[in-house]
């Protein structure tokens, strides 16, 4: 009765998660429109997370051994600079559906990813064809009444690049869950991305925060809601959730953040939602549904 309940929760907190991830969309958006650029948002949010890390999490400086050292070295890279890198970096050169589009086969590459390496993560025929109906969900949901699809082969890689970090991101949380506090390895995440972004700085594009920003309510509120909220407790949070459910199951989740993005957006920006994205988030719901029901 103890493991069904943990499970409940696990799912519960798993669709929290998605949700305020699904909410960051617009939160940067909100932010860049303020002047903000993308690097700078990544760099704040995670300054924030890791320093109230620090203050919760302070017991353990390093792991076990090199090998687990070098693995969250790995984790920092592919959940922290390396993934937010080519994602916005995708934005650049592609438009922002075909990356949301691109980017929301992190689940089919994550269960393609830890198959390889792990039978247990293994989906069955039925899941991975409801994956397929809830990505079909996905890309409706982010078409939203546009048909056309405008293709650059260095965008949609990136984007694709995107996707596969975030896949290898879960194979290192596999090798790690069990053996470490979800709060440890956490502030690593945030310790080695911040680490390992600092060389994109220092030779490719500095910092140039104009401070007077920081004086706007709107700029601090969406920073805090990124650093406190969708980093320190949303990574803190999934870290577990994966821990409880598996890396697959958990990861499935993600195909549920454009749907909170599209609500988000409709009320904070007014943005229309079009009968095709209405039905779309009933197919990418009731994939959904397919993937997880045993």
């Amino acid at each position: 009765m103890g493991r069904k309940n943990t499970n409940i929760i696990g799912h519960i907190c798993a669709l929290v998660v998605v949700a305020m991830w699904g909410t960051t969309f617009v939160s940067s958006k909100v932010l860049l429109s303020n002047g903000l650029m993308p690097a700078d948002i990544f760099f704040y949010r995670f300054v924030m997370a890791y320093t109230c890390m620090c203050i919760i999490s302070h017991n353990r400086l390093f792991s076990s051994s090199i090998a687990d050292e070098l693995t969250l070295v790995g984790l920092g890279i592919m959940g922290g600079s390396l993934y937010f890198l080519t994602e916005n970096m995708a934005l650049l050169y592609s438009t922002a559906s075909n990356v949301s589009i691109l980017v929301s086969t992190t689940p089919l590459l994550t269960a393609f990813v830890l198959a390889i390496f792990y039978r247990s993560e293994r989906m069955n025929r039925r899941q991975v064809m409801f994956s397929f109906v809830a990505f079909i969900g996905v890309v409706l949901v982010v078409l939203n009444g546009q048909f056309v699809l405008h293709l650059n082969p260095l965008g949609d890689a990136l984007a694709l690049g995107a996707a596969l970090t975030w896949a290898f991101y879960s194979l290192f949380m596999k090798r790690l869950m069990g053996r470490y506090k979800a709060d440890f390895i956490t502030r690593k995440v945030f310790f080695y991305g911040l680490l390992t972004i600092l060389p994109y700085y220092a030779f490719v594009s500095p910092l140039k925060t104009d401070i007077a920003i920081f004086g706007q309510p709107l700029v601090i509120g969406n920073l805090l809601f990124l650093g406190l909220l969708a980093s320190m407790g949303g990574y803190l949070l999934w870290n577990w959730v994966m821990a409880k459910l598996g890396a697959v199951r958990a990861t499935n989740y993600i195909y549920l953040q454009t749907l909170f993005t599209m609500l988000v957006a409709s009320i904070v920006l007014s943005e229309r939602i079009t009968p095709m994205a209405i039905i779309g988030a009933l197919i990418l719901i009731g994939g959904m549904w397919g993937v997880q029901k045993k």
